[in-house]
């Protein structure tokens, strides 16, 4: 039975969003997003797309569906590093390496008569969304706004002829730890004779918190590997979706002498309820989400920790670190997940190995020359 890839029109949307809930359906770690904000994402209409595009491309064996890829052009990072890098995203696939390989092929020959010279991912569509491959740390489920994949994808992947480009760390740390005495001292160092004050969200100001958050972090992240600044357009939307669910606990800002300095987001770990959604919100999985959301989440994620280059190395991080403890704490959660940082971003793996973060998972950006 032949391998057949065909690239799917708007009307093929739907096809391409379900594929892998029925790859990984009775699978005990997989979680999937709301099947509605994965449409909103991948839809021509949402921001990322107006300095971007894709081919969505599924695999079929014998007519039946057996992987999925979208081969993405970002133009915004190709501009910002100079590069004429083409991208894959949304993988998803049995364990079926000529399957694999032809999504793999599709997706280059795309990018090629694109004028793109390599290819690197997963990402989903870019490195401010969900991206990178898990390596390590397969046996539980993920965590808010991370990727899960069964281990069998790296073989694919390599199999089709890439080879690591960067990895990223998770770090997980036991809220119930805190930080001992020496970090205290660092703390009242750095704040010593200064107007330092962390302030909450407003979630009723949430316009102005969103402009303060694009600016340190356009600041904070810009030479980084693979970083590309959000647009005002794809930070807006990034507001509209956090509004429903943003709590002050959540995002909070450090200031010194009246100057917004750094930032840190957090999230619990939607996800827990997520799994019992399958997708989608309806009278079958509505309460059983519910119950999840309210009484099972014990744990959540650091999204990001952002300070301004100017603020940088005066202890606001560690300043900041001991904030998010605290705000676990009083949320119940149990550990929290820092993530995700690059594997040679030292200055900041070092700090949190230092405040008792431990890498438990690994993801692996992939590259390939396109040929």
């Amino acid at each position: 039975m032949s391998i057949t890839v065909r690239e799917l029109g708007e009307a093929g949307l739907g096809a391409f969003i379900d594929y892998p809930y029925d790859l990984f359906r009775t699978h005990p770690h997989w979680v999937g997003e709301l099947k509605k904000d994965t449409r909103h994402l991948l839809e021509t209409a949402h921001p990322f797309w107006r300095h971007g595009e894709r081919s969505l491309l599924i695999a079929y064996r014998d007519n039946l569906p057996v992987g999925r890829l979208a081969a993405i052009i970002n133009r915004a990072h190709n501009s910002f590093h100079g590069e004429n890098c083409g991208f894959f995203g949304f993988f998803d696939c049995a364990d079926d390496k000529e399957a694999a390989a032809a999504l793999f092929a599709a997706a280059e020959k795309y990018l090629r008569a694109k004028g793109m010279d390599k290819i690197r991912g997963p990402v989903n569509p870019s490195t401010n969304e969900t991206c990178g491959l898990l390596i390590s740390g397969f046996d539980a489920p993920p965590m808010i706004m991370m990727p899960y994949n069964p281990p069998y994808y790296a073989g694919l992947i390599e199999a089709a002829g890439f080879a690591k480009a960067k990895d990223l760390f998770a770090f997980r740390m036991e809220v119930s730890s805190g930080l001992d005495e020496r970090f205290e001292k660092i703390i009242r160092r750095a704040t010593r004779g200064k107007d330092i004050t962390v302030e909450l969200v407003d979630v009723k100001n949430l316009d102005g918190a969103i402009a303060d958050l694009k600016d340190i972090y356009n600041s904070a992240w810009e030479k980084n590997w693979g970083f590309i600044p959000m647009t005002d357009a794809e930070l807006d939307d990034l507001g509209r979706a956090l509004k429903p669910l943003l709590k002050p606990d959540y995002l909070f800002f450090a200031k010194v002498d009246g100057k917004t300095a750094a930032f840190v987001l957090m999230l619990p770990n939607f996800n827990i309820p997520l799994k019992t959604a399958r997708g989608a919100l309806n009278p079958l999985t509505l309460l059983p989400f519910l119950y999840k959301m309210f009484f099972k989440i014990r744990s959540g994620r650091l999204l990001a920790l952002g300070v301004k280059k100017e603020f940088r190395n005066r202890g606001l991080e560690i300043l900041l670190i001991k904030q998010a403890i605290e705000a676990g704490r009083r949320m119940n959660w149990e550990y929290g997940e820092m993530s995700w940082t690059l594997e040679d971003n030292t200055a900041i793996n070092n700090v949190i190995e230092a405040v008792g973060g431990r890498v438990y998972r690994e993801y692996r950006i992939y590259e390939k020359t396109v040929h």
